[in-house]
């Protein structure tokens, strides 16, 4: 008995597994491919905005298939589904090295997305509520903290990469080394429910009911998405990713805001490191907070800081203490699209059809991927600054803390009418 207690709950594998499947996905395929841009546009004389469109096609992709992952993640078996999904991804990225025209990367953006949409959108979140009862927002906080401690480990080695090899060797190497080291883990480590290790849910206890082990909490409980989809606080759940996805987005502009403050490129690098450590501290932060006070509470605090960290940029601007301050504590607010996210969705709706609502609500942050990133850069080409844009932050944060709380009372209002069980 002894020995029991001390081994390691299975979950805890699939979230190491997660953490390296997702973080590569994200950080060694998704954030990486910034880099190659410039390089490609030299070679091919190809525009930079006609190349950087395709991650509009690629975003347009996501939003469209969202709702089908959900779908099939509920239905078929997850370790076919993600050892594809990676092949797609990673596949495709490989397939970029041999492109001569802008159309080759509008084309593979397609298999690129909806591979993208299970490893880095749907398979974390799914799989950890699947598996985790208890610190669930830890578990969601580690693997977004993985997936940028990993970005920021691939980044600097695939741009020397490119520096050493050039942009197609470095396209296929990326690709292929990822096939290589994902699908195995997913076949090895990746179980779609506990009970197909004959296991309950990390933190599920189990009661004696006559001689026979029987679990204390259903694992289905929860609205179905039929349900959902008529609530309120589903409609708040997609405005708030749309809203959280539009202010993290204006971290792409930071470099931008600060040169055109004056301050220089080296300073805006570092400045950036300090909100690349601002989003690994909350990964971890909001993942434990929404454990301890829950997700509600969670997200007004975070938000609440994303205001302070707003205020700070615009009235304060001129201290390099407080711009490094205000963009860490930014960090820490963006990361909460990893973390939040899902524990509002598990929070809200439960888990009876989680996959279906948590990829249907996701589609708020695939219309902002699509919407938000250009806007900000023509607010910048015709105002020349971003303090416009900086006020609509500020109003995105208030209505993300309002947003919550409709949600909560949709939420009651689903229990009252016994929607929920």
């Amino acid at each position: 008995m002894g020995q029991n207690r001390k081994k390691i709950h299975y979950a805890w594998w699939i979230l190491l597994a997660l953490c390296i499947i997702v973080g590569l996905g994200k950080g060694g395929l998704n954030n990486s491919s910034g880099l190659f841009l410039s390089p490609i546009t030299k070679e091919l004389g190809i525009g930079m905005g006609s190349l950087s469109l395709y991650f509009s096609v690629s975003a347009i992709v996501t939003m469209v298939f969202l709702p089908i992952g959900g779908k099939l993640m509920a239905k078929y078996d997850t370790r076919l589904l993600l050892s594809v999904a990676i092949v797609l991804q990673a596949g495709a990225f490989a397939m970029f090295s041999l492109m001569n025209s802008v159309w080759g990367w509008y084309i593979f953006a397609i298999p690129l997305a909806v591979g993208g949409v299970f490893i880095t959108v749907i398979a974390g979140p799914v799989l950890i509520n699947q598996w985790f009862k208890k610190n669930n927002g830890l578990a969601l906080g580690i693997m977004s903290a993985a997936g940028g401690a990993l970005g920021a480990i691939s980044q600097p080695i695939i741009g020397n990469l490119i520096a050493n090899q050039g942009w197609r060797t470095s396209y296929m190497i990326v690709g292929i080394t990822i096939i290589i080291i994902v699908v195995p883990i997913i076949l090895l480590f990746i179980k779609k429910l506990p009970q197909d290790k004959g296991l309950l849910p990390y933190g599920m206890e189990v009661v004696e009911d006559n001689g026979t082990g029987t679990s204390s909490e259903t694992s289905n409980k929860g609205v179905s998405m039929a349900v959902a989809r008529k609530s309120s606080a589903f409609y708040a759940l997609v405005i708030f990713f749309f809203l959280i996805t539009s202010i993290a987005s204006f971290s792409m502009h930071i470099p931008t805001y600060l040169m055109a403050k004056g301050f220089d490129v080296t300073f805006a690098g570092n400045v950036m490191g300090t909100y690349m450590v601002g989003v690994l501290i909350g990964s971890l932060a909001i993942g434990i907070l929404s454990d301890k006070i829950g997700s509600k509470n969670t997200a007004i605090f975070a938000m609440s800081g994303g205001l302070i960290a707003i205020c700070l940029l615009l009235f304060s601007a001129s201290s390099t203490v407080v711009i490094t301050v205000a963009v860490g504590l930014f960090g820490l607010i963006s990361s909460s699209i990893g973390t939040l996210g899902p524990a509002l969705t598990s929070s809200l709706f439960g888990n009876k059809e989680y996959s279906q609502i948590y990829s249907n609500a996701s589609m708020g942050l695939a219309i902002a991927s699509i919407v938000v990133l250009p806007a900000y850069g023509f607010v910048f080409d015709f105002t020349g600054s971003y303090t416009s844009v900086l006020y609509a932050i500020v109003i995105m944060l208030i209505i993300n803390i309002v947003c919550v709380l409709i949600a909560f009372r949709g939420k009651k209002k689903l229990e009252q009418e016994g929607f929920w069980d």
